[in-house]
Formats: C-alpha cells, sequence, structure tokens
C-alpha cells in the first residue's frame, strides 16, 4: 500500500496512535515549562538523499536519529525534553509500511526518555522529509551555553568520538569490514543507526552543583557536526582558544580496530556521535568524567590565545589548528 492510497485522513488516523494522549486535535499543542524554567526549542530536519538513504537507514532507523538529533540538542542546552512535533513531506509513492516504520523507530527512542509526539503536519513532496521540533525545559540557572567558557576551564567530551562516522562508510562499502573482529563491525554500525543522546549526563551535572558550594557555570554544545566542530564553536562564541591533548581524545576499541589509520580523524571531524562538550572547572571536569565512566575524558582545557590547537606529548608532531572547514559541511 502507498501512501497515495491512504489519502490525508487516512495519513493521519495511521499517525495519531503515536502520538501523547490529548495532544492532537486543535490547531495547537499547549505546553507549560515548569515555574523557574526556560523554554528550549529547537529544529532538525532530515532529507533523503542527504541524512538518510536506503543503503544506510531502515525507516526505524530515520524515525530513532530523528529524534535522537533533537534530543541531544536539548541535553546540550540542559533540558529535559516535553515532546516533539513532527513535520513530514512525502512522494505519494512511499509505501505505507516505511510510514509506519518510521513513527515506530521515533517512539522507540522518545519512550526511553519519557516523552512523545504532541503535534505536527503533513505535505506531498518529491523528497522525503522529516523536520522535528522538540521542546524541553530547564532550570534558569542551568542552561548549557556555548558562550560561557572560561579560561583554565577543563575541556570534558562525554564519550567516544568518531564510530558513527565509521559505521557509516561500512554500510556504504562493506567490503571495509571484512577483518571484522568481536563485533566491532556491528558496534561501529549501531552507533551510526542508533545515536543516544546524552540526556543521562543532565542528572549527574545536577549532583555536580548540589555538590558544590559556589554556582557552577557549565558551557558546552553536543558534537553532531563532529568533535573539532563543537570546540571550534564554544571557542568562538566564549572569545577564548583551547589546547587539547591528542592522547586523551577518546577513541572506541572498535574504531581503532577496524579503521587504525583514520580513527584520528574520524573522531575529529567525522560528526553524528551526538556526545557532549563541555568545558567547567578541573576539579568538577574530574568528578564528571569519574561518574560518566566509559567513554568519557577530559581532553584539554580553555586558553586566552584565541588558537585552537591540538598537540602530541608522545610523539614529534607538530600541533595542528583545529577548525570547522574539514567537517561536515550543509552547504
Amino acid at each position: 500500500m502507498l501512501i497515495s492510497d491512504l489519502g490525508e485522513g487516512g495519513l493521519l488516523k495511521l499517525i495519531q496512535p503515536y502520538c501523547l494522549p490529548n495532544t492532537i486535535g486543535d490547531d495547537g499543542a499547549i505546553v507549560h515549562p515548569p515555574a523557574g524554567y526556560e523554554l528550549i526549542i529547537t529544529t532538525d530536519v532530515l532529507v533523503d538523499g542527504v541524512h538518510f538513504s536506503d543503503r544506510t537507514t531502515t525507516a526505524f532507523d530515520v524515525g530513532w536519529r530523528s529524534v535522537a538529533a533533537n534530543l541531544s540538542d536539548l541535553a546540550a542546552m540542559g533540558a529535559t525534553p516535553l515532546g516533539i512535533t513532527v513535520g513530514l513531506s512525502l512522494p505519494p509513492t512511499l509505501p505505507v509500511v516505511w510510514l509506519e516504520g518510521l513513527y515506530q523507530g521515533m517512539q522507540a527512542c522518545l519512550e526511553r526518555y519519557e516523552t512523545g509526539i504532541i503535534g505536527g503536519d503533513l505535505t506531498r513532496s518529491s523528497v522525503a522529509t522529516v523536520a522535528i521540533t522538540a521542546l524541553g525545559a530547564v532550570r534558569r540557572d542551568r542552561v548549557i551555553a556555548r558562550s560561557t567558557a572560561q579560561v583554565g576551564e577543563a575541556i570534558v567530551v562525554t564519550g567516544y568520538h568518531g564510530d558513527s562516522h565509521a559505521g557509516l562508510q561500512l554500510l556504504l562499502d562493506p567490503e571495509l569490514g571484512k577483518a571484522d573482529l568481536q563485533g566491532h563491525q556491528q558496534a561501529l554500525i549501531t552507533a551510526h543507526q542508533r545515536p543516544q543522546p546524552r540526556l543521562d549526563i543532565l542528572p549527574i551535572l545536577d549532583r555536580l552543583r548540589s555538590a558544590t558550594s559556589r554556582a557552577l557555570t557549565i558551557s558546552g554544545m553536543d558534537s553532531s557536526d563532529g568533535l573539532a566542530d563543537a570546540i571550534v564553536q564554544i571557542c568562538q562564541a566564549s572569545k577564548v582558544g583551547a589546547r587539547l591533548d591528542r592522547s586523551t581524545i577518546p577513541i572506541s576499541p572498535s574504531l581503532s580496530q577496524i579503521f587504525p589509520a583514520t580513527a584520528l580523524a574520524s573522531a575529529l571531524y567525522g560528526g553524528e556521535d551526538f556526545e557532549l562538550v563541555l568545558c567547567l572547572p578541573a576539579s568538577s571536569a574530574l568528578e564528571l568524567v569519574e561518574n560518566i565512566g566509559r567513554g568519557a575524558a577530559i581532553i584539554g582545557n580553555i586558553g586566552r590565545s584565541p588558537d585552537i590547537i591540538l598537540i602530541d606529548d608522545l610523539t614529534d608532531e607538530p600541533p595542528i589548528q583545529l577548525d570547522r572547514q574539514s567537517g561536515f559541511q550543509h552547504f
């Protein structure tokens, strides 16, 4: 059965069970952030042939990834999700089973974080496009912004980088993974198809704030466009620089096993890892890394000089100046 066989009314009837109860039916959803909280709004668009394809992602995976990308942006602001809206542009010839898989994937990701769909829109298009707007809430004194990094602060990443990019390479060229050992290939593919937004970090940050006797301002963003991109954007927004230690960049055993020659480049510029990059005082950073565990690391510190460099104390390699141009560019 195709989308055109259902018609608009049939499509809406198919989608409604995936939405939160008592939110669909009026011209808009009513959302109330708790008292003392800010409302955070973020939007992400995925386009067939640009962000996903049948070669690399099932409809379920497209649904999961589209939600994960938005929830990651909320986590990067320190916000807990309140709900999402879904705007779909669909070709009439698209199979209905693909649409069902899409919503099943979205629902599976949303349920992990106790939130759901509260509205959206449907329209005809020659290319399938998934546009999601996520709404979240964060206490006014706990907003994470890119512009508040301070000289001397440690730079923390919450997990491994480069796995998603490597997983995509394997999906595009399965021959690359023929020498797979101990499930490393599947681990990389899963990292690409089912990324995990780091909303689990927020309770840890809350405990750190509660344990300190002074206000703890945390700067940061997510690394969806690459680790190097995130660090550069934070430094530019905060008008500071950074010095990073190459040996501390967290690279997973799977990535180093299958792509040893390109692991660092994937970690810095691959993108779509959906980890958080956070800047905070060194003592709090150490405690944060200990609480997160696997893959988390302090990778450098914020400096006064505007330069953003990667050094390697273990070799004679010259410092590398990090930039955004080497990573993913939308245009």
